[in-house]
Protein backbone atom coordinates (compact mmCIF):
# COMPACT_ATOMS: atom_id res chain seq x y z
CA UNK A 1 0.00 0.00 0.00
CA UNK A 2 1.14 3.58 -0.64
CA UNK A 3 2.32 5.70 2.03
CA UNK A 4 1.17 8.67 0.09
CA UNK A 5 -2.37 9.39 1.12
CA UNK A 6 -3.92 11.02 -2.11
CA UNK A 7 -6.81 13.84 -0.79
CA UNK A 8 -10.50 13.76 -1.47
CA UNK A 9 -10.21 17.07 -3.45
CA UNK A 10 -6.79 18.22 -4.59
CA UNK A 11 -6.19 22.12 -4.71
CA UNK A 12 -6.65 24.19 -7.88
CA UNK A 13 -4.42 26.72 -8.92
CA UNK A 14 -6.14 29.74 -6.86
CA UNK A 15 -6.12 27.93 -3.71
CA UNK A 16 -2.49 26.12 -4.05
CA UNK A 17 -1.14 29.92 -4.69
CA UNK A 18 -3.30 31.09 -1.88
CA UNK A 19 -1.89 29.19 0.50
CA UNK A 20 2.13 29.94 -0.49
CA UNK A 21 0.94 33.43 -1.51
CA UNK A 22 0.15 34.42 1.60
CA UNK A 23 3.74 33.91 2.89
CA UNK A 24 5.54 35.45 0.49
CA UNK A 25 3.56 38.05 -0.15
CA UNK A 26 3.37 38.67 3.82
CA UNK A 27 6.86 40.39 2.91
CA UNK A 28 5.50 43.13 1.37
CA UNK A 29 4.52 44.61 5.03
CA UNK A 30 7.94 44.73 6.47
CA UNK A 31 10.85 44.03 3.28
CA UNK A 32 10.43 47.77 1.96
CA UNK A 33 11.86 49.20 5.10
CA UNK A 34 14.77 46.87 4.98
CA UNK A 35 15.53 47.80 1.86
CA UNK A 36 15.04 51.82 2.32
CA UNK A 37 17.17 51.47 5.94
CA UNK A 38 20.37 49.49 3.99
CA UNK A 39 19.94 51.53 0.42
CA UNK A 40 17.78 54.39 0.52
CA UNK A 41 16.17 55.45 -2.58
CA UNK A 42 18.34 52.04 -4.55
CA UNK A 43 15.65 50.02 -2.80
CA UNK A 44 13.17 49.38 -5.57
CA UNK A 45 16.17 48.66 -7.56
CA UNK A 46 17.38 45.93 -5.15
CA UNK A 47 13.78 44.33 -4.84
CA UNK A 48 13.59 44.01 -8.60
CA UNK A 49 17.12 41.97 -8.59
CA UNK A 50 15.58 40.25 -5.88
CA UNK A 51 12.74 39.48 -8.07
CA UNK A 52 15.57 38.38 -10.79
CA UNK A 53 16.56 35.78 -8.41
CA UNK A 54 13.53 34.52 -7.97
CA UNK A 55 13.00 33.87 -11.39
CA UNK A 56 15.65 31.77 -11.24
CA UNK A 57 14.68 30.13 -8.57
CA UNK A 58 11.58 29.36 -10.63
CA UNK A 59 13.13 27.42 -13.01
CA UNK A 60 15.62 25.42 -10.27
CA UNK A 61 12.19 24.45 -8.59
CA UNK A 62 10.46 23.43 -11.83
CA UNK A 63 13.03 21.05 -13.05
CA UNK A 64 13.00 18.83 -9.85
CA UNK A 65 9.75 18.97 -8.11
CA UNK A 66 8.05 18.32 -11.98
CA UNK A 67 10.39 15.27 -12.47
CA UNK A 68 10.08 14.17 -8.33
CA UNK A 69 6.93 15.37 -7.28
CA UNK A 70 6.55 14.04 -3.43
CA UNK A 71 5.98 16.42 -0.99
CA UNK A 72 9.49 17.51 1.21
CA UNK A 73 10.78 19.84 -1.31
CA UNK A 74 14.87 19.95 -0.37
CA UNK A 75 14.08 17.33 1.38
CA UNK A 76 12.84 14.82 -1.40
CA UNK A 77 15.26 16.66 -3.84
CA UNK A 78 18.22 15.52 -2.46
CA UNK A 79 17.07 12.15 -0.78
CA UNK A 80 16.88 11.04 -4.67
CA UNK A 81 19.81 12.52 -5.51
CA UNK A 82 22.42 11.95 -2.57
CA UNK A 83 22.31 9.97 1.11
CA UNK A 84 19.51 10.21 3.64
CA UNK A 85 21.94 12.31 6.36
CA UNK A 86 22.58 15.51 3.72
CA UNK A 87 18.47 15.00 3.15
CA UNK A 88 17.51 15.45 6.84
CA UNK A 89 19.91 18.28 6.98
CA UNK A 90 17.61 20.31 4.56
CA UNK A 91 14.77 18.47 5.97
CA UNK A 92 15.61 19.98 9.68
CA UNK A 93 16.58 23.18 8.25
CA UNK A 94 13.35 23.63 6.31
CA UNK A 95 11.62 22.65 9.98
CA UNK A 96 13.42 25.34 11.52
CA UNK A 97 12.26 27.76 8.80
CA UNK A 98 8.13 27.04 9.80
CA UNK A 99 8.63 27.22 13.09
CA UNK A 100 10.58 30.76 13.14
CA UNK A 101 7.71 31.79 10.34
CA UNK A 102 4.56 30.13 12.32
CA UNK A 103 5.75 32.03 15.72
CA UNK A 104 7.18 35.84 13.97
CA UNK A 105 4.01 35.92 11.46
CA UNK A 106 1.45 35.02 14.21
CA UNK A 107 3.02 37.60 16.65
CA UNK A 108 3.79 40.42 14.17
CA UNK A 109 -0.08 39.79 13.25
CA UNK A 110 -1.51 40.20 16.52
CA UNK A 111 1.26 43.29 16.99
CA UNK A 112 -0.29 44.53 13.99
CA UNK A 113 -3.72 44.62 15.57
CA UNK A 114 -2.36 45.91 18.80
CA UNK A 115 -1.25 49.15 17.68
CA UNK A 116 -4.96 49.98 16.92
CA UNK A 117 -6.92 47.41 19.47
CA UNK A 118 -4.76 48.01 22.47
CA UNK A 119 -6.86 45.86 24.78
CA UNK A 120 -5.41 42.32 23.02
CA UNK A 121 -2.50 41.21 24.87
CA UNK A 122 0.04 39.65 22.82
CA UNK A 123 1.80 36.98 23.79
CA UNK A 124 -1.82 35.07 24.93
CA UNK A 125 -3.28 36.19 21.57
CA UNK A 126 -0.12 34.83 19.36
CA UNK A 127 -0.81 31.71 21.18
CA UNK A 128 -4.49 31.24 20.12
CA UNK A 129 -4.04 32.08 16.57
CA UNK A 130 -1.34 29.87 16.64
CA UNK A 131 -4.08 27.55 17.96
CA UNK A 132 -7.13 28.36 15.47
CA UNK A 133 -5.15 27.60 12.91
CA UNK A 134 -3.82 24.32 14.17
CA UNK A 135 -7.47 23.25 14.44
CA UNK A 136 -8.15 24.56 11.08
CA UNK A 137 -5.43 22.48 9.36
CA UNK A 138 -6.67 19.33 11.28
CA UNK A 139 -10.18 19.99 10.47
CA UNK A 140 -8.71 19.41 6.33
CA UNK A 141 -7.09 21.09 3.58
CA UNK A 142 -9.78 22.01 1.48
CA UNK A 143 -11.45 24.00 4.17
CA UNK A 144 -7.64 25.89 5.44
CA UNK A 145 -7.31 26.41 1.17
CA UNK A 146 -10.49 28.66 1.74
CA UNK A 147 -9.93 30.39 4.44
CA UNK A 148 -5.94 31.18 2.75
CA UNK A 149 -8.17 32.21 -0.50
CA UNK A 150 -10.22 34.46 1.37
CA UNK A 151 -7.10 36.38 3.12
CA UNK A 152 -5.19 36.08 -0.18
CA UNK A 153 -7.54 38.32 -2.53
CA UNK A 154 -8.22 40.61 0.27
CA UNK A 155 -4.69 41.33 0.61
CA UNK A 156 -3.86 41.80 -3.48
CA UNK A 157 -7.03 43.81 -3.00
CA UNK A 158 -5.25 45.86 -0.04
CA UNK A 159 -1.91 46.11 -1.87
CA UNK A 160 -3.41 47.58 -5.00
CA UNK A 161 -5.57 50.51 -3.10
CA UNK A 162 -2.42 51.33 -2.16
CA UNK A 163 -0.27 51.69 -4.93
CA UNK A 164 -3.33 53.61 -6.37
CA UNK A 165 -3.55 55.70 -3.34
CA UNK A 166 0.17 56.13 -3.66
CA UNK A 167 0.22 57.35 -7.32
CA UNK A 168 -2.59 60.00 -6.45
CA UNK A 169 -0.56 61.27 -3.45
CA UNK A 170 2.78 61.67 -5.53
CA UNK A 171 0.15 63.94 -8.30
CA UNK A 172 -1.27 66.18 -5.47
CA UNK A 173 1.10 66.20 -2.25
CA UNK A 174 4.60 66.75 -0.84
CA UNK A 175 7.00 64.23 -2.32
CA UNK A 176 10.21 63.36 0.17
CA UNK A 177 11.81 61.66 -2.91
CA UNK A 178 14.89 64.64 -3.63
CA UNK A 179 15.34 64.25 0.65
CA UNK A 180 15.50 60.68 0.47
CA UNK A 181 17.76 60.92 -2.19
CA UNK A 182 20.47 63.31 -0.54
CA UNK A 183 19.71 61.11 2.79
CA UNK A 184 20.84 57.71 0.78
CA UNK A 185 24.41 59.16 -0.14
CA UNK A 186 25.07 59.03 3.71
CA UNK A 187 23.97 55.56 3.84
CA UNK A 188 26.78 55.02 1.19
CA UNK A 189 29.12 56.30 3.12
CA UNK A 190 28.00 54.38 6.09
CA UNK A 191 27.71 50.83 4.00
CA UNK A 192 31.64 51.63 3.19
CA UNK A 193 30.42 51.77 -0.26
CA UNK A 194 28.01 51.54 -3.07
CA UNK A 195 28.88 48.15 -3.37
CA UNK A 196 28.79 47.05 -0.25
CA UNK A 197 25.99 48.66 -0.02
CA UNK A 198 24.03 47.14 -2.80
CA UNK A 199 25.33 43.36 -1.14
CA UNK A 200 24.46 43.90 2.27
CA UNK A 201 20.89 45.34 1.09
CA UNK A 202 20.57 42.40 -1.08
CA UNK A 203 21.14 39.90 1.57
CA UNK A 204 19.07 41.47 4.18
CA UNK A 205 16.12 41.45 1.52
CA UNK A 206 16.08 38.13 0.63
CA UNK A 207 13.91 37.71 3.19
CA UNK A 208 11.58 39.25 1.23
CA UNK A 209 11.12 35.84 -1.04
CA UNK A 210 10.53 33.26 2.18
CA UNK A 211 7.69 31.39 1.38
CA UNK A 212 8.44 30.32 -2.48
CA UNK A 213 9.96 27.01 -1.04
CA UNK A 214 6.65 26.31 0.64
CA UNK A 215 4.61 25.34 -2.63
CA UNK A 216 6.83 22.14 -3.17
CA UNK A 217 6.25 21.24 0.62
CA UNK A 218 2.43 20.15 -0.23
CA UNK A 219 3.28 19.62 -4.13
CA UNK A 220 0.88 15.90 -3.90
CA UNK A 221 -2.26 18.19 -2.46
CA UNK A 222 -2.13 20.33 -5.97
CA UNK A 223 -4.07 18.68 -9.20
CA UNK A 224 -1.29 18.19 -11.91
CA UNK A 225 -0.24 20.97 -13.58
CA UNK A 226 -0.66 23.73 -11.00
CA UNK A 227 2.75 23.69 -8.79
CA UNK A 228 4.65 25.41 -12.28
CA UNK A 229 1.69 28.04 -12.08
CA UNK A 230 2.33 28.59 -8.15
CA UNK A 231 5.67 29.39 -9.07
CA UNK A 232 5.08 32.06 -11.61
CA UNK A 233 1.54 33.87 -9.56
CA UNK A 234 4.40 34.06 -6.96
CA UNK A 235 6.98 35.59 -8.99
CA UNK A 236 4.71 38.44 -10.59
CA UNK A 237 3.36 39.22 -7.29
CA UNK A 238 6.95 39.65 -5.53
CA UNK A 239 8.47 41.13 -8.59
CA UNK A 240 5.53 43.91 -8.90
CA UNK A 241 4.28 44.65 -5.60
CA UNK A 242 7.51 45.14 -3.76
CA UNK A 243 9.55 47.70 -6.09
CA UNK A 244 6.46 49.98 -6.54
CA UNK A 245 5.54 49.92 -2.55
CA UNK A 246 9.31 50.81 -1.89
CA UNK A 247 8.87 53.84 -4.45
CA UNK A 248 5.67 54.77 -2.51
CA UNK A 249 7.09 54.81 0.54
CA UNK A 250 10.31 56.66 -1.10
CA UNK A 251 7.73 59.37 -1.97
CA UNK A 252 5.64 59.34 0.93
CA UNK A 253 7.36 59.76 3.99
CA UNK A 254 11.11 60.95 4.83
CA UNK A 255 14.09 58.47 5.71
CA UNK A 256 13.66 58.88 9.33
CA UNK A 257 10.07 57.91 9.59
CA UNK A 258 10.44 55.61 7.83
CA UNK A 259 13.26 53.58 10.17
CA UNK A 260 11.36 54.57 13.31
CA UNK A 261 8.15 53.03 11.16
CA UNK A 262 10.22 49.38 9.70
CA UNK A 263 8.35 46.93 12.01
CA UNK A 264 5.02 48.37 10.74
CA UNK A 265 5.95 50.98 7.35
CA UNK A 266 2.83 50.11 5.73
CA UNK A 267 0.53 51.00 8.49
CA UNK A 268 2.28 54.62 9.01
CA UNK A 269 2.77 54.89 4.75
CA UNK A 270 -1.19 54.18 4.09
CA UNK A 271 -2.07 56.72 7.03
CA UNK A 272 0.27 59.42 4.67
CA UNK A 273 -1.34 58.34 1.59
CA UNK A 274 -5.13 57.82 2.80
CA UNK A 275 -5.46 58.61 5.92
CA UNK A 276 -6.96 56.26 9.11
CA UNK A 277 -9.47 54.74 7.28
CA UNK A 278 -6.86 53.30 5.09
CA UNK A 279 -4.36 52.69 7.52
CA UNK A 280 -7.34 50.78 9.73
CA UNK A 281 -7.45 48.94 6.74
CA UNK A 282 -3.84 48.21 6.30
CA UNK A 283 -3.81 46.83 9.82
CA UNK A 284 -6.76 44.11 9.74
CA UNK A 285 -5.24 43.16 6.25
CA UNK A 286 -2.01 43.10 7.52
CA UNK A 287 -3.62 40.71 10.78
CA UNK A 288 -4.54 38.78 8.10
CA UNK A 289 -2.36 38.33 5.62
CA UNK A 290 0.15 37.36 8.60
CA UNK A 291 -2.38 35.09 9.89
CA UNK A 292 -2.09 33.16 6.26
CA UNK A 293 1.61 33.00 6.46
CA UNK A 294 0.70 30.84 9.76
CA UNK A 295 -1.54 28.51 7.79
CA UNK A 296 0.68 27.92 5.14
CA UNK A 297 3.70 27.13 7.80
CA UNK A 298 1.38 24.11 9.27
CA UNK A 299 0.37 23.26 5.47
CA UNK A 300 3.62 22.39 4.44
CA UNK A 301 5.41 21.24 7.69
CA UNK A 302 2.38 19.09 7.50
CA UNK A 303 3.71 17.60 4.19
CA UNK A 304 7.43 17.66 4.97
CA UNK A 305 7.19 15.71 8.39
CA UNK A 306 5.11 13.07 6.91
CA UNK A 307 8.00 12.76 4.23
CA UNK A 308 10.47 12.48 6.89
CA UNK A 309 8.35 10.12 9.36
CA UNK A 310 7.50 7.69 6.22
CA UNK A 311 11.52 7.51 5.22
CA UNK A 312 12.46 6.51 8.73
CA UNK A 313 14.08 10.33 9.26
CA UNK A 314 11.57 10.95 12.70
CA UNK A 315 9.11 8.59 14.23
CA UNK A 316 6.95 6.78 12.79
CA UNK A 317 3.71 7.94 15.02
CA UNK A 318 3.55 11.73 12.97
CA UNK A 319 2.59 9.68 9.78
CA UNK A 320 -0.95 9.07 11.27
CA UNK A 321 -3.48 10.66 9.09
CA UNK A 322 -7.07 11.41 10.08
CA UNK A 323 -10.17 11.27 8.01
CA UNK A 324 -9.95 14.30 6.20
CA UNK A 325 -6.19 14.06 5.22
CA UNK A 326 -4.73 15.68 7.93
CA UNK A 327 -2.16 15.01 10.26
CA UNK A 328 -2.81 15.53 13.82
CA UNK A 329 0.18 14.48 15.94
CA UNK A 330 2.22 16.68 13.18
CA UNK A 331 -0.01 19.38 13.76
CA UNK A 332 -0.48 19.52 17.57
CA UNK A 333 3.67 18.81 17.94
CA UNK A 334 4.14 21.48 16.27
CA UNK A 335 1.67 23.95 17.46
CA UNK A 336 2.99 23.00 21.30
CA UNK A 337 6.76 23.74 19.73
CA UNK A 338 5.83 27.03 18.63
CA UNK A 339 4.26 28.13 21.75
CA UNK A 340 6.82 26.85 24.24
CA UNK A 341 9.38 28.64 22.57
CA UNK A 342 7.70 31.99 22.05
CA UNK A 343 7.01 31.52 25.84
CA UNK A 344 10.43 30.36 26.19
CA UNK A 345 11.74 33.68 24.62
CA UNK A 346 9.11 35.97 26.26
CA UNK A 347 8.20 37.08 23.06
CA UNK A 348 11.51 38.31 21.99
CA UNK A 349 11.87 37.17 18.76
CA UNK A 350 15.76 38.23 17.53
CA UNK A 351 16.82 34.47 18.40
CA UNK A 352 13.99 33.41 15.98
CA UNK A 353 14.82 35.82 13.40
CA UNK A 354 18.50 34.47 13.17
CA UNK A 355 17.02 31.05 12.62
CA UNK A 356 14.80 32.24 9.89
CA UNK A 357 17.40 34.01 7.91
CA UNK A 358 20.43 31.10 7.82
CA UNK A 359 17.44 28.49 7.65
CA UNK A 360 15.16 29.87 4.99
CA UNK A 361 18.57 30.69 2.79
CA UNK A 362 20.00 27.41 3.62
CA UNK A 363 17.06 25.29 2.50
CA UNK A 364 17.16 27.72 -1.10
CA UNK A 365 20.63 27.49 -1.29
CA UNK A 366 20.58 23.64 -0.90
CA UNK A 367 17.18 23.10 -3.74
CA UNK A 368 19.98 24.59 -6.25
CA UNK A 369 22.35 22.57 -5.36
CA UNK A 370 20.52 19.04 -5.35
CA UNK A 371 19.58 20.41 -8.76
CA UNK A 372 23.05 20.21 -9.95
CA UNK A 373 23.61 17.05 -8.19
CA UNK A 374 20.93 15.61 -9.86
CA UNK A 375 21.85 17.02 -13.22
CA UNK A 376 24.86 15.17 -12.79
CA UNK A 377 23.92 11.77 -10.60
CA UNK A 378 20.27 11.25 -12.18
CA UNK A 379 21.29 12.83 -15.85
CA UNK A 380 18.90 10.29 -17.57
CA UNK A 381 15.80 11.34 -15.30
CA UNK A 382 12.44 11.72 -16.83
CA UNK A 383 12.19 15.91 -16.58
CA UNK A 384 9.19 17.61 -18.18
CA UNK A 385 12.25 20.98 -17.97
CA UNK A 386 15.36 21.32 -17.52
CA UNK A 387 16.58 24.89 -16.14
CA UNK A 388 20.17 26.21 -17.84
CA UNK A 389 23.23 25.50 -15.70
CA UNK A 390 24.33 28.96 -15.56
CA UNK A 391 20.67 29.76 -14.33
CA UNK A 392 20.93 26.93 -11.50
CA UNK A 393 24.73 28.21 -10.47
CA UNK A 394 23.49 32.04 -10.23
CA UNK A 395 20.76 31.21 -7.59
CA UNK A 396 22.56 29.19 -5.94
CA UNK A 397 25.38 31.38 -5.94
CA UNK A 398 23.18 34.53 -5.04
CA UNK A 399 21.63 32.71 -1.79
CA UNK A 400 24.41 31.16 -0.53
CA UNK A 401 25.97 34.41 -0.58
CA UNK A 402 22.99 36.00 0.95
CA UNK A 403 23.98 33.68 4.16
CA UNK A 404 27.13 34.93 4.41
CA UNK A 405 25.92 38.38 4.06
CA UNK A 406 23.16 37.86 6.71
CA UNK A 407 25.81 36.55 9.25
CA UNK A 408 28.10 39.90 8.30
CA UNK A 409 24.90 41.93 9.04
CA UNK A 410 24.50 40.64 12.19
CA UNK A 411 26.88 37.58 13.90
CA UNK A 412 24.27 36.60 16.55
CA UNK A 413 22.04 34.68 13.49
CA UNK A 414 25.01 32.29 12.91
CA UNK A 415 24.74 31.55 17.30
CA UNK A 416 21.06 31.56 17.30
CA UNK A 417 21.10 29.26 14.41
CA UNK A 418 23.10 26.64 15.86
CA UNK A 419 21.25 26.60 19.24
CA UNK A 420 17.97 25.57 17.44
CA UNK A 421 19.09 23.55 14.50
CA UNK A 422 21.71 21.44 16.55
CA UNK A 423 19.22 20.00 18.65
CA UNK A 424 17.34 19.24 16.08
CA UNK A 425 19.44 17.16 13.53
CA UNK A 426 20.73 15.34 16.74
CA UNK A 427 16.90 13.61 17.07
CA UNK A 428 17.08 12.89 13.41
CA UNK A 429 19.98 11.84 13.30
CA UNK A 430 19.04 9.46 16.34
CA UNK A 431 16.19 7.99 14.27
CA UNK A 432 18.44 7.58 11.16
CA UNK A 433 20.95 5.40 13.11
CA UNK A 434 19.23 3.76 15.98
CA UNK A 435 20.11 0.72 14.83
CA UNK A 436 24.13 1.36 15.63
CA UNK A 437 23.10 3.37 18.96
CA UNK A 438 21.03 0.43 19.91
CA UNK A 439 23.97 -1.60 19.08
CA UNK A 440 26.18 -0.15 21.42
CA UNK A 441 23.31 -0.30 24.02
CA UNK A 442 22.86 -3.87 23.91
CA UNK A 443 26.89 -4.07 24.69
CA UNK A 444 27.10 -1.63 26.86
CA UNK A 445 24.32 -3.41 29.15
CA UNK A 446 25.74 -7.16 29.20
CA UNK A 447 26.02 -6.36 33.12
CA UNK A 448 21.71 -6.36 32.94
CA UNK A 449 20.84 -9.29 31.23
CA UNK A 450 16.97 -8.07 31.69
CA UNK A 451 17.88 -4.74 30.23
CA UNK A 452 19.60 -6.36 27.55
CA UNK A 453 17.23 -8.95 26.10
CA UNK A 454 14.83 -6.07 26.37
CA UNK A 455 16.65 -3.84 24.31
CA UNK A 456 17.51 -7.14 21.65
CA UNK A 457 13.82 -7.49 20.73
CA UNK A 458 13.85 -3.95 19.75
CA UNK A 459 16.73 -4.18 17.72
CA UNK A 460 15.03 -6.76 15.75
CA UNK A 461 12.22 -4.95 15.66
CA UNK A 462 14.06 -2.28 13.96
CA UNK A 463 16.81 -4.30 12.22
CA UNK A 464 13.74 -6.49 10.40
CA UNK A 465 12.87 -3.19 8.04
CA UNK A 466 12.43 -4.50 4.38
CA UNK A 467 12.91 -2.91 1.21
CA UNK A 468 12.40 -3.42 -2.28
CA UNK A 469 14.74 -2.83 -5.10
CA UNK A 470 13.97 -3.22 -8.82
CA UNK A 471 16.86 -4.16 -10.56
CA UNK A 472 17.40 -5.29 -14.38
CA UNK A 473 21.40 -6.65 -14.28
CA UNK A 474 24.07 -7.08 -11.97
CA UNK A 475 25.71 -3.67 -12.29
CA UNK A 476 24.03 -2.08 -9.50
CA UNK A 477 23.69 -4.76 -6.80
CA UNK A 478 26.66 -3.41 -5.40
CA UNK A 479 25.50 0.02 -4.81
CA UNK A 480 21.59 -0.60 -3.99
CA UNK A 481 22.89 -2.81 -0.92
CA UNK A 482 25.89 -0.45 0.12
CA UNK A 483 22.89 2.72 -0.20
CA UNK A 484 20.86 0.53 2.42
CA UNK A 485 23.85 -0.40 4.40
CA UNK A 486 24.55 3.50 4.83
CA UNK A 487 21.09 4.97 4.76
CA UNK A 488 18.57 2.46 6.87
CA UNK A 489 18.56 0.30 9.50
CA UNK A 490 16.61 -2.64 8.05
CA UNK A 491 18.46 -5.22 6.25
CA UNK A 492 15.71 -7.66 4.40
CA UNK A 493 15.97 -6.90 1.42
CA UNK A 494 13.53 -8.40 -1.78
CA UNK A 495 15.46 -7.94 -5.45
CA UNK A 496 12.50 -7.70 -8.07
CA UNK A 497 13.82 -8.30 -11.86
CA UNK A 498 10.98 -7.79 -14.50
CA UNK A 499 10.36 -8.84 -17.95
CA UNK A 500 11.76 -12.02 -20.18
CA UNK A 501 15.51 -11.56 -20.13
CA UNK A 502 16.07 -14.89 -18.39
CA UNK A 503 19.71 -14.31 -18.72
CA UNK A 504 20.04 -11.50 -16.30
CA UNK A 505 17.39 -13.01 -14.13
CA UNK A 506 20.03 -16.23 -13.57
CA UNK A 507 23.09 -13.63 -13.19
CA UNK A 508 21.44 -11.87 -10.60
CA UNK A 509 20.01 -14.87 -8.84
CA UNK A 510 23.94 -16.35 -8.60
CA UNK A 511 25.55 -12.95 -7.75
CA UNK A 512 23.66 -12.64 -4.78
CA UNK A 513 25.47 -15.08 -2.31
CA UNK A 514 28.78 -13.93 -3.56
CA UNK A 515 27.70 -10.27 -2.24
CA UNK A 516 26.87 -11.92 0.85
CA UNK A 517 29.88 -14.09 1.34
CA UNK A 518 31.89 -10.95 0.43
CA UNK A 519 31.05 -10.03 4.33
CA UNK A 520 29.99 -6.29 3.66
CA UNK A 521 26.34 -7.71 3.70
CA UNK A 522 26.24 -10.93 5.78
CA UNK A 523 24.17 -9.57 7.80
CA UNK A 524 21.48 -8.99 4.97
CA UNK A 525 18.49 -11.35 4.01
CA UNK A 526 17.70 -11.27 0.54
CA UNK A 527 14.86 -12.66 -1.33
CA UNK A 528 14.79 -12.92 -4.90
CA UNK A 529 10.85 -12.56 -6.99
CA UNK A 530 10.84 -12.53 -10.62
CA UNK A 531 7.48 -10.66 -12.78
CA UNK A 532 6.99 -11.24 -16.35
CA UNK A 533 5.35 -8.11 -17.02
CA UNK A 534 7.11 -4.71 -17.70
CA UNK A 535 8.04 -2.40 -15.25
CA UNK A 536 5.57 0.07 -14.17
CA UNK A 537 3.15 1.09 -11.84
CA UNK A 538 1.07 -1.68 -11.87
CA UNK A 539 4.15 -4.21 -10.69
CA UNK A 540 4.99 -1.56 -8.07
CA UNK A 541 2.02 -1.26 -6.71
CA UNK A 542 1.26 -5.25 -7.21
CA UNK A 543 4.69 -6.01 -5.56
CA UNK A 544 3.92 -3.47 -3.02
CA UNK A 545 0.45 -5.29 -2.07
CA UNK A 546 1.98 -8.81 -2.01
CA UNK A 547 4.84 -7.65 0.17
CA UNK A 548 3.37 -5.11 2.34
CA UNK A 549 6.61 -2.64 1.88
CA UNK A 550 5.48 0.99 1.28
CA UNK A 551 5.98 2.64 -2.05
CA UNK A 552 8.57 5.09 0.21
CA UNK A 553 10.58 1.72 0.86
CA UNK A 554 10.83 0.57 -2.91
CA UNK A 555 13.96 2.17 -4.20
CA UNK A 556 13.94 2.31 -8.23
CA UNK A 557 16.83 3.75 -11.14
CA UNK A 558 15.65 6.71 -12.67
CA UNK A 559 12.59 7.22 -15.01
CA UNK A 560 13.96 7.33 -18.50
CA UNK A 561 11.89 9.72 -21.51
CA UNK A 562 10.77 6.21 -23.59
CA UNK A 563 8.92 5.00 -20.17
CA UNK A 564 5.60 6.16 -21.01
CA UNK A 565 4.15 7.07 -17.12
CA UNK A 566 6.02 9.71 -14.77
CA UNK A 567 7.38 9.49 -11.44
CA UNK A 568 4.16 11.15 -10.33
CA UNK A 569 3.08 7.62 -11.06
CA UNK A 570 4.73 5.43 -9.33
CA UNK A 571 3.25 6.38 -5.52
CA UNK A 572 6.34 8.25 -3.81
CA UNK A 573 9.42 5.36 -4.90
CA UNK A 574 13.04 6.16 -4.37
CA UNK A 575 15.38 6.72 -7.13
CA UNK A 576 18.66 5.93 -5.79
CA UNK A 577 20.57 5.29 -8.91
Amino acid sequence: MSNTHVPHHKLGQAAATAICGNDILSSCLYVSGIAILFSGVYAPLVLAFIGFILFLYKLVYTEVVEALPVNGGAYNCLLNGTTKIIAATAGAMTFLSYIATAVISAKVGIEYLHTTFHFIPVIPGTIVLLLAFALLVIGGIKDSAKVALGIFITHIFTLTIFLILGAIAATKGTSFFAENWERTSQIILDKEGIVNMFYLAFSACLLGVSGFESSANFVEEQKTGVFRKTLRNMLIGVAFFNPLIALVVLQSMPYDAIIAAKDFLLADAAMAIGGSWFKLLVVINAFMVLSGAVLTSYVGVSGLLNRMSADGCLPSLFSKQNKRGSFPRIILSFFALCSSILILTGGDLLSLAGVYTIAFLGVMSMFALGNIILKVSRSDLKRTYSAPIVAVVIAFVATSLGVIGNIRIDANNLRFFEMYFIPTILVILFVIFNDKVLRTLVHLTKWLPPVQRWLQRKFEDISTGHFIAFVYNTNRLHSILDYIAHNETGRKVTLVHCGKDRESEKAIRDTVPYLQKAGAFEDFEIDYLHKDEEFGPEVIDAVSAETGVRHNRILIGSIHHHHQFDYADLGGVRIIF
